[in-house]
Order: C-alpha cells, then structure tokens, then sequence
C-alpha cells in the first residue's frame, strides 16, 4: 500500500483508514484467538509446559527496552515484507507456502517482534497468568506472582513499540525503496 501511496494511486488519508481497519481487525483477531486458546485449556499441556513456555516469552518481550524493541520490529517487518515479494512471485500456492516460508522462520529464530503475533502471545499470557488455576502453578513449580514483569502496561508498550518499528520497516525501508528503485516515474 505504501507503493501505491507514493505512487499517488492512493492518498495519504486512504492509506491510514486502511491500516487502521486492518489493524483492528487484527486486533479482534489476536484477542479473540488467545481468548479460544486460553479457554481451550492448552496452556496445561505438558504438565503445564505450554502455559510456562508462554509466559517465559511473554516476559522477556515485554521487558524489551524501547530502543532494541523497535529495531527488534523494524528487521521484523524488512522479513515480512520480504515473504510478501517472495510470494508475488510464486505460481502456485504450494510455491507460495514455500517462498514464505524462510522469512517467516528466519524473524521468528532471531527473535524479531511482530505486533500482531504479539497481541496474541501477550494477552494470552496475560491471562494465564490471572487466570491459570492452582493446578498449573503447582504443575510448573512456581505462582502467578513470579512473573511480574507481565503486565497490561508493560504488554502494551511492547506492542505499541512494534507496531510503529514494523511500520518502519515495512514501510521505508521495504515500501519506499522498491518504489524508488523499481516504480517511481523517471524524468
């Protein structure tokens, strides 16, 4: 969409009505899954090995200081990106699924931060840890008070933080510089 911005096929106006319907839809999504799957019990799975594992992750990305977080976001979104194009080119839809596939597994190994991936993990750990039973703290050996660095306020952030560096990414350094290399109108 940023293409067809700088193109001028779009407005700047159009541009940010679309991402924000996309954008909340996504959050409606997000929440509405870790909702399912945390009403789905999987969390104690494993003697509580999913639900703990969740939480670990949940901590250490909510505890990301703002500066690595955005930049953690910003190659997120340069991989995405990149599984996009990738797919473009692809034929059919297995040669799709298999274009995507590197980029997608290369963010999540480094430990990128995706916004929409985390308005699902967050909340979803977020309610295990408010909501898990007894039985799961007692299963993973710890309580609910071991992971106070999971918090709405500290979720947020995170989230907030990823959403503009994944912008970023998407956007400049992706968007911006194919239209520049590839689309923009030469004199």
């Amino acid at each position: 969409m940023i293409v067809a911005c700088a193109s001028r096929r779009i407005t700047i106006p159009e541009l940010l009505r679309a991402w924000l319907l996309v954008y909340v839809g996504n959050v409606v999504g997000a929440l509405g899954t870790a909702a399912l799957v945390f009403l789905s019990g999987q969390y104690a799975f494993g003697g509580g090995a999913v639900g703990k594992t969740a939480l670990v992750i949940a901590a250490t990305k909510s505890s990301l200081p703002t500066v690595p977080l955005f930049f953690l976001a910003v190659l997120c979104s340069v991989l995405v990106c990149l599984a996009v194009w990738m797919s473009f080119g692809a034929r059919s839809v297995t040669d799709k699924v298999v274009a995507i596939v590197p980029p997608i597994s290369a963010f999540v190994a480094a430990g990128f931060e995706h916004s929409i991936a985390n308005l699902y993990l967050l909340p979803y750990a977020l309610a295990v840890k408010a909501w898990a039973g007894p039985e799961f703290w007692t299963a993973i050996g710890q309580s609910s008070a071991s992971y106070p660095t999971i918090t709405p306020g500290a979720a947020f952030h995170n989230i907030l933080v990823a959403t503009v560096g994944n912008l970023v990414g998407g956007s400049l350094m992706v968007g911006v510089v194919y239209w520049f290399v590839y689309l923009r109108r030469r004199s």
